[in-house]
């Protein structure tokens, strides 16, 4: 996401510790078993069963509720309603945005992070999802330093696994933010998905970040890769410690603009699952 509205999302988070290790938290076991990557071993996963309009679990999700005090100008009031996040039945979450006046915003939506219940330092991270469509609609698949409460952003490190414009039905982006590479000023890079626009159907957003390279997949292409040598000027390398993930569909903000009379609702980003690997020695 871009990075500007995370400093006063500090303050809201308060000082909870991030650490499993420390907090005494135990990482919930896998929902179910899947088949094992080469090279890879799951270590974490949501398959997102369960009835239809339940909640995503507890154990692995908290809801991150305002609107935006972020000075991103984004127009959604994050909710922790089913109306913005639930499943749907058959094996899927859905965050859906919608037009509605909810606490002084003209919007609602959802934001999910496993902070403070999954954190982890490097391995393979993916998403099977379905993106919304639509000017001004701002879908993301992200990591944040779990350590932001005592370093700040961005020297924390953010790890944009998959940010989309809804108007450019069929690109996607991935990037770094770091002390000397944050915001505007990220190391990132586009990617164009052949064969159809992002909301037609379900593709796969990956990372696989092993100690000093970073890559990007979109369903197994790898498009992106980041090493310390690729940063500008002397900048540092803070991508060394736990990091936490997150979901979300922003409304508006400076990466894709404003909604416009073109823009539908409600909108709906559909996570078939996520799931976490660590590399077989």
């Amino acid at each position: 996401m871009t990075p500007s509205r995370l400093l006063p999302w500090f303050a809201l988070l308060g000082s909870l510790a991030c650490d499993p290790a420390r907090s005494g938290r135990t990482e919930p076991p896998p929902t179910t078993q899947q088949p094992e990557r080469q090279d890879w071993r799951l270590v974490w996963q949501d398959e997102f069963d369960g009835p239809a309009g339940a909640l995503p679990s507890s154990e692995r999700w908290s809801p991150d509720v305002g609107g935006d005090g972020w000075g991103n100008g984004q127009y959604e009031h994050n909710t922790a309603r089913a109306e913005n996040a639930s499943l749907d039945g058959e094996g899927r979450l859905v965050i859906t945005a919608r037009r509605e006046r909810y606490q002084g915003n003209d919007y609602t939506s959802a934001r999910l992070t496993t902070r403070g219940k999954f954190e982890r330092t490097y391995g393979r991270f993916e998403a099977r999802i379905q993106l919304p469509t639509g000017k001004g609609i701002w879908p993301a698949f992200w990591m944040l330093g779990a350590n932001f409460n005592q370093v700040g952003w961005p020297t924390c490190g953010e790890i944009d696994i998959m940010e989309h414009r809804g108007q450019l039905p069929a690109i996607v982006r991935g990037s770094l933010h770091g002390p000397g590479y944050s915001g505007g000023e990220n190391v990132g890079e586009e990617h164009v998905v052949a064969g159809g626009k992002l909301y037609e159907d379900f593709h796969l957003f990956a990372v696989e970040w092993d100690p000093d390279r970073i890559r990007w997949f979109v369903d197994d292409i790898a498009f992106m890769e980041v090493t310390p040598r690729d940063l500008p000027g002397n900048a540092r390398w803070v991508f060394d410690h736990p990091h936490f993930l997150i979901l979300n569909v922003a409304v508006g903000g400076g990466f894709v603009g404003p909604v416009d009379g073109t823009t539908q609702f409600p909108q709906q980003m559909r996570v078939d699952y996520v799931r976490a690997y660590t590399r077989v020695e």
